[in-house]
């Protein structure tokens, strides 16, 4: 009888920490998500505009300048194209690269939400069932160590 109310109340105690365990983790994909398709790709397309903005504004000195026929200026107008060109590039590989994890993403982690999803239906719903019939099983018994002695020997003699 202590064995099992034992078990019981370790089998309580174990759902009341799983469930919060597997909300948390979906939360947490969840989150994720959001934050990859949110959050970055909002900040990588504004650096995106910025750094287009940099280099047509270096592209324009450059030409400014080669209009002037300043031969210094122009090699210095140059390495800034270069460089806005270099930084514009080095941002259009981050959005890729966001684009590809964000794939990835889904691909990697739908199936692992799926089996969680389906540990917590089994948490929730059989290991329920599961107490439930603790329960049941503690007060059959409990029932049978509650019945007189005499009674129990009358109950076993045949008629």
């Amino acid at each position: 009888m202590e064995a099992i109310e034992l078990f019981r109340s370790h089998l309580v105690v174990y759902l009341s920490q799983m469930r919060p365990a597997l909300d948390e983790i979906t939360g947490e994909v969840v989150r994720t998500r959001a934050w990859m398709e949110d959050d970055r790709q909002r900040f990588w397309q504004m650096e995106m505009r910025k750094h287009t903005r940099r280099l047509e504004d270096a592209r324009q000195e450059l030409f400014t300048a080669s209009l002037s026929q300043f031969g210094e200026a122009t090699s210095l107008q140059r390495m800034a194209v270069q460089k806005a060109q270099r930084e514009m590039y080095a941002v259009e590989e981050k959005l890729t690269t966001l684009k590809k994890w964000d794939r990835d993403l889904d691909n990697r982690t739908a199936p692992l939400v799926k089996q969680m999803e389906q540990l917590q239906g089994f948490l929730t719903v059989e290991m329920e069932k599961a107490v439930a019939y603790l329960d049941n099983v503690l007060r059959a018994v409990d029932a049978y160590q509650n019945i007189p002695p005499a009674a129990a020997a009358s109950a076993e003699e045949p008629k």
